[in-house]
């Protein structure tokens, strides 16, 4: 089954879960202040390479050229909120904005509490170590060890493996997730804990990094997905409507085509 009969499948999927939505909510007040100001309120931790991250005094990236491709579409601007990944869920309940994006995993944790867009960019647990140490990092075991320093960036989805996993590990915390490779590189750590995509990424930017696991990875496959609240259910099956549109209309494969291939 091919990429485009998948999406289909999964459109049509997003389709029936907002309809049943709209059966079990009652439709709010957020669909109508978008319309009526035509801004979109996109929160973003925006430090997570390639799907949202500030480059130059801007936001780049998968995430937000794909939401900025949505809110043209609907003749919405978009206003960003910044938001750490610790915040993200009191964001969604708080309302401070109408959609997160920025490579945040779905989760069963996080569908209790927030709607999802179709999953997209599948990628398992990995680690960023230090070429010089690839050998010494072969299996899950050796990195659970007390003598391994682990980095990791507070709030997400990372933090809960390392703190699951990584027990008997030297464990610090680092704010910002994009600084947290160029430290293993330097040595200043031995382990990150991350996905499939951005490993990638680091080691083609950093040529002392090696991503260890990316053929087996620690976890089993996840998606990404734009999250967003459940308090109207118009807006939801609006925005499944405007990503339907990205991809029939090609946006969606030239988008992951750019960024994440």
């Amino acid at each position: 089954m091919n990429r485009k009969h998948v999406r289909t499948l999964v459109a049509a999927a997003a389709a029936l879960g907002a309809v049943v939505l709209s059966l079990s909510a009652q439709a709010g007040e957020r669909l109508d202040r978008v319309t009526e100001t035509k801004v979109l309120r996109v929160g973003t931790p925006a430090d997570y390479r390639p799907f949202a991250m500030k480059e130059e005094g801007k936001l780049v990236g998968h995430d937000i050229e794909l939401v900025e491709a949505m809110a043209k579409t609907a003749g919405w601007k978009v206003e960003y909120v910044i938001t750490p990944w610790k915040d993200l869920e009191a964001g969604i309940k708080g309302n401070k904005f109408d959609v997160a994006v920025g490579g945040i995993t779905q989760t069963l944790a996080r569908a209790g509490y927030a709607a999802f867009l179709p999953g997209y960019a599948p990628f398992g647990k990995v680690a960023l170590v230090n070429k010089k140490n690839k050998d010494r990092f072969t299996t899950p075991e050796s990195l659970n060890d007390p003598s391994v320093r682990v980095i990791k960036n507070p709030g997400g989805t990372n933090e809960q493996y390392v703190l699951e996993h990584l027990k008997k590990a030297q464990v610090t915390t680092h704010e910002k997730n994009y600084e947290i490779p160029g430290m293993i590189a330097r040595d200043q750590g031995d382990v990150m804990i991350t996905e499939t995509a951005e490993a990638k990424l680091y080691v083609k930017r950093y040529p002392e990094l090696h991503a260890a696991f990316l053929d087996k990875p620690l976890t089993p496959v996840s998606e990404m997905g734009f999250m967003m609240p459940t308090d109207d259910a118009d807006f939801v099956r609006s925005m499944g409507f405007l990503w339907h549109l990205m991809d029939i209309r090609g946006e969606l494969d030239r988008i992951e085509d750019k960024w994440l291939d």
